[in-house]
């Protein structure tokens, strides 16, 4: 029992540097590839088809009998503070990503199936739950189970009205999750600062970026009724823009700043800049510009040192600049979406930059994680790689600017 304890601890507890080992426990998570440099050569879309195709194969070999992904349980030693309710949260959450993967996974008739399954589940499924006073992790449930099904309901494929009431039904669940916990000033996050109340207090402005072009959407298929739900969480993100460059990382009356390596510096916020530019410009905010963008992923690419050093690491924000492991996946999606959001001939080049910083942290089975080792961490993971590599896919015809 002390040994099969022990073998928990080492991979819960472990150093980024065992990703090149090839010990018996480890390989039964797939062990990842051998790290390479900090600044690895620029890769083509052609050079990771076999990556995004096995990051595919692991999620179709993951899903559970009933349809969902991952487990709404505590599976590792390092979480037992969170609310028991929480769990199941994150399975909400990262089942919704795995979803938006297969959404965007160019279609055969097992992502298909296994899509639809998945879609039924997020939708029949039980809406999270508050679990505590102050652990308000549910909002990650409402924030990606809404922000799948807008995504699913623009899909050619789920057109139909049998999928269009199927998918409006179960929006709505998470829809409520968004109006119950907006904060007064705007946003969304994850937990509650005393003293406790039933609306939270306390938002981030990455959490709240995420779903903005969800909700321009959701008012546009008639699911959202309250305009002011997205215009507050547009306003909130917009005064989290620093002269910097920056975001904060919540809004604050006096931006947070102090010392020289603090979290809202530049260097703290290169997974936040880019799904604040992305989210902000996507749902039309024109202060939002191609120079912007492009001023955020330069960032990100000449500063990523600080998102390689703080991958995997199991305490959050312990790495300079208070980053955090979980930063890294979450942070390439949305660059990959801010590299979309620029003009079309440039975006190939920005592309090649990404590439080999995703294909570099995946295992040898596909799957990918940057912060743990519980399902849920290997689902989204996996899911967040497949979407980031997914829309750097070049359109047949379309003129490249490298």
């Amino acid at each position: 029992m002390l040994a099969a304890l022990g073998s928990v601890l080492a991979l819960t507890l472990g150093s980024p540097l065992l990703a090149g080992q090839d010990g018996a426990a480890l390989s039964t998570l797939g062990g990842a590839r051998e790290r390479t440099p900090a600044n690895p050569a620029p890769q083509a879309f052609e050079e990771v088809v076999d990556e995004l195709e096995a990051a595919y194969a692991w999620l179709l070999a993951n899903q559970k009998a009933d349809g969902s992904f991952a487990v709404g349980s505590l599976q590792q030693l390092h979480e037992l503070g969170f609310s028991v309710e929480t769990f199941y949260a994150w399975q909400v959450a990262a089942h919704a990503l795995a979803c938006m993967a297969l959404l965007e996974a160019p279609p055969t008739d097992a992502r298909s199936q296994a899509l639809e399954r998945g879609l039924r589940w997020l939708c029949s499924t039980r809406a999270p739950k508050r679990g505590s006073s102050w652990d308000i992790d549910y909002v990650w449930g409402g924030l990606y189970g809404f922000v799948a099904l807008v995504e699913a309901a623009g899909s050619p494929r789920f057109e139909e009205e049998r999928w269009q009431a199927l998918l409006e039904g179960g929006a709505a669940g998470y829809l409520e999750i968004l109006r119950a916990n907006q904060i007064p000033s705007g946003g969304w996050a994850y937990y509650d600062d005393p003293v406790f109340s039933r609306r939270p207090k306390w938002g981030t402005s990455f959490s709240t970026a995420l779903v903005l072009p969800a909700l321009a959407r959701g008012e546009e298929l008639g699911w959202v009724e309250d305009f002011e739900l997205r215009q507050r969480a547009t306003r909130y993100v917009t005064r989290c823009a620093l002269p910097s460059g920056a975001w904060e990382y919540d809004l604050n009356p006096v931006p947070r700043l102090r010392g020289g390596e603090h979290i809202n510096q530049t260097k703290g916020s290169l997974a936040r800049t880019q799904v604040c530019n992305w989210g902000l410009a996507a749902s039309g905010v024109r202060r939002i510009t191609p120079e912007r963008l492009r001023e955020g992923l330069t960032a990100f690419f000449h500063d990523h040192r600080f998102l390689d050093v703080a991958y995997m690491k199991p305490r959050p924000h312990e790495a300079y600049y208070a980053n955090s492991g979980y930063f890294y996946l979450f942070g390439h999606y949305y660059a990959a979406l801010a590299i979309e959001a620029l003009p079309e001939a440039e975006r190939e080049g920005w592309h090649r930059q990404l590439r080999p910083h995703l294909t570099k942290v995946q295992r040898r089975n596909g799957s990918a994680t940057d912060f743990l080792f519980g399902e849920y961490n290997l689902v989204a993971g996996t899911a967040f790689l497949a979407l980031a590599l997914e829309h750097g896919r070049p359109v047949h015809g379309r003129p490249v600017e490298r």
